[in-house]
């Protein structure tokens, strides 16, 4: 069998995928990808996403500059969840989020209410092209 028919595609073709921060073992963000983003990730060695609200590849980086060099490709046990270890690049290092964020996973549930634990290290209105 090859390598990427192991993967468990669900109904739209697509696998969830956690990247994490090679270093530091931050969870940086979550998204998708389908067969074609998978291959090109580990062709170029960078994050390639398939972006759900656009209906296309998502070449991390490509407006914001942030882009993930991928070091680790990980299946899990059932197959259908990717864990990409990657190091976070950009004009500000470690901005993984499209909030000027290091990471989407920037909310804690706190006496019933989500409290924000991390800084906007650049504001986004700034990152985006």
């Amino acid at each position: 069998m090859n390598w990427i028919d192991a993967v468990r595609w669900d109904s739209q073709g697509l696998v969830p995928v956690i990247a994490q921060e090679a270093d530091s073992g931050d969870v940086l963000m979550l998204a998708w990808m389908n067969r074609e983003a998978l291959e090109k990730t580990v062709e170029l060695g960078r994050a390639v996403y398939f972006s759900r609200s656009r209906n296309r590849l998502w070449f991390k980086g490509e407006e914001s500059g942030h882009v993930q060099t991928v070091h680790e490709i990980r299946l899990d046990c059932d197959q259908d969840v990717i864990l990409l270890k990657v190091t976070q690049s950009g004009h500000v290092p470690g901005i993984a989020c499209h909030t000027g964020r290091h990471s989407c996973f920037f909310s804690v549930l706190d006496n019933g209410d989500w409290k924000v634990s991390e800084p906007v290290l650049k504001d986004p209105q700034t990152i985006y092209r």
